[in-house]
């Protein structure tokens, strides 16, 4: 039986990985600047990671949310305390897409209204209403497109405030970092009133951390930047290092209600055993400061590049935006180079998001390979 045909693919063949490196069937060694669009957190296969799924699994690997799981309160507790969201609830689901969808569903059921305010070049999921609030008409399809959904720009407060005093919006839905979009980011000051005006108008405010969150952005959360107050926060991608699990943080004033929401699979004890390791790792290795520190380092090195033409995002979640388009660029980072790198709906932009425990000496292999193809680059 043929695979659906749906994603085009490097002709490279992943066998094993290890730490900020990805091995194919001939052994040879790729530096993973991409984690997988920014899944892998604390580095493939690390060993607090594997102890902590072989043993859960050896154990008990699943049982259904009708049971007692401790873990998942443990889980939820460890999650509060390294975020500082203290007084939320944890919802647990299997994806990032999944986790916008009962963010948009819990926003609709509790403010009693239906359509939905997004932004230009989000990216919040594949499902539902998460893809119907994504800016790409091409993956959007006919049922989705039932959904009532306003993309506005970025920064456009008038736009918000416009819309929000229709008295119809139940959520306005941001990354405070675009990722598939490539990186852009509003002012403080317009986070700031969009937050001001949902309160003031019966409408959630959710926070799309499932690519910028644990972390990535130099702290847990890219929000905490900014002095707002989501109602709800998805996260997903970095929360498991590979293994699915998502889930979103529920404001304490937000009451649950038996059958609400719901899972199969979300929350099971072999996923929260990943994720409970995922948050040890980052609190014992203190990898939130790295980020910071190797972002600084990383971002020094790129200013001095003059055909780098812009460097966008934050953390570890960055763009390098050239006046070129990097298809061919990211090509022969991979084949000549052997380093992953991201790309983006900007053309122009190559993503990376790299484990957060990389080491400046990754920064400069990479560095090291792109100032020698930029060399050739006839702009």
């Amino acid at each position: 039986m043929p695979l659906f045909d749906v994603y085009p693919l490097y002709n490279v063949t992943p066998v094993s990985a290890k730490g900020i490196h990805v091995y194919d069937e001939n052994n040879t060694e790729y530096l993973d600047l991409y984690g997988g669009h920014a899944v892998i957190s604390i580095g493939h296969a690390h060993p607090n990671y594997v102890a902590a799924i072989t043993s859960q699994v050896n154990a008990l690997g699943f049982y259904s949310n009708a049971i007692q799981n401790p873990i998942q309160v443990e889980l939820a507790d460890k999650l509060e305390a390294l975020s500082g969201c203290e007084g939320y609830n944890l919802f647990l689901c299997n994806s990032g897409a999944e986790a916008n969808e009962n963010a948009l569903k819990l926003a609709s059921f509790k403010t009693g209204k239906s359509r939905v305010v997004a932004f230009k070049n989000g990216f919040h999921g594949r499902t539902s209403a998460a893809v119907a609030a994504t800016d790409n008409p091409n993956i959007i399809a006919p049922i989705n497109a039932q959904q009532e959904v306003t993309i506005l720009e970025l920064n456009d407060i008038e736009g918000v405030k416009t819309e929000l005093e229709k008295g119809d919006v139940c959520a306005v839905i941001v990354e405070f970092i675009q990722g598939v979009g490539g990186l852009d980011q509003a002012t403080a000051e317009f986070y700031e009133q969009v937050d001001a005006l949902c309160k003031a108008n019966n409408t959630y405010f959710i926070a799309d951390e499932v690519q910028s969150g644990y972390g990535r952005s130099g702290k847990f959360f890219a929000f905490q930047h900014y002095n707002v107050t989501p109602e709800v926060i998805s996260i997903a991608k970095g929360m498991g290092n590979g293994f699915p699990i998502g889930g979103i943080l529920i404001h304490p004033d937000i009451e649950a209600k038996y059958g609400m929401l719901g899972t199969t699979f979300g929350g099971n004890h072999l996923a929260c055993a990943a994720g409970l390791a995922v948050l040890s790792t980052i609190e014992e290795e203190q990898l939130i400061d790295n980020v910071n520190a190797m972002s600084e380092y990383f971002v020094a090195v790129a200013k001095t590049i003059p055909k780098i033409k812009n460097i966008k995002g934050r953390g570890l979640m960055l763009g390098l935006e050239f006046d070129f388009e990097v298809g061919d660029l990211r090509k022969k980072l991979i084949y000549d180079h052997h380093i992953f790198t991201g790309g983006a709906s900007n053309k122009k932009l190559l993503r990376i998001l790299p484990p957060l425990s990389i080491k400046k000496e990754h920064i400069d292999q990479f560095f090291k390979a792109l100032k020698k193809e930029l060399e050739a680059v006839e702009v």
